[in-house]
């Protein structure tokens, strides 16, 4: 089991930045990855950013590449997601998930195996 617990959240303006935390426990080593999905209201749950814990490689959804950086500290468990830039668009529900067994990155929800409860993000314009 992985448990993990996103914090982090907050109202900004458009343009502010904002950083993300996620704290896992348990048997973060049984995945290779972890990710950053949100859900904005009346959408689907997307996947935003994710990271390999081994090699710390990276895939970002294009909509925040060069916006968005995801990071980890493998010594604490902590993976970070420092926006930059922010849209009205990019307000949502931001969730925390680990998954994967390979070096491949999952970008899909159902690759996902745990789950946070989200933090908000909400963007003004």
């Amino acid at each position: 089991q992985v448990q993990l617990v996103e914090s982090g959240g907050g109202l900004v303006q458009a343009g502010d930045s904002l950083t993300l935390s996620c704290a896992a426990s348990g048997r973060t080593s049984s995945r290779s990855a972890m990710a950053w999905f949100r859900r904005a209201p009346g959408k689907e749950r997307d996947f935003v950013a994710a990271i390999n814990w081994i090699d710390g490689a990276t895939s970002y959804t294009d909509s925040v590449r060069g916006r968005f950086t995801i990071s980890r500290d493998n010594a604490k468990k902590m993976v970070y997601l420092q926006m930059n830039s922010l849209k009205a668009e990019d307000t949502a529900v931001y969730y925390c998930a680990s998954g994967g067994t390979t070096w491949a990155i999952p970008r899909r929800v159902y690759e996902y195996d745990y789950w946070g409860q989200g933090t908000q993000v909400t963007v003004s314009s």
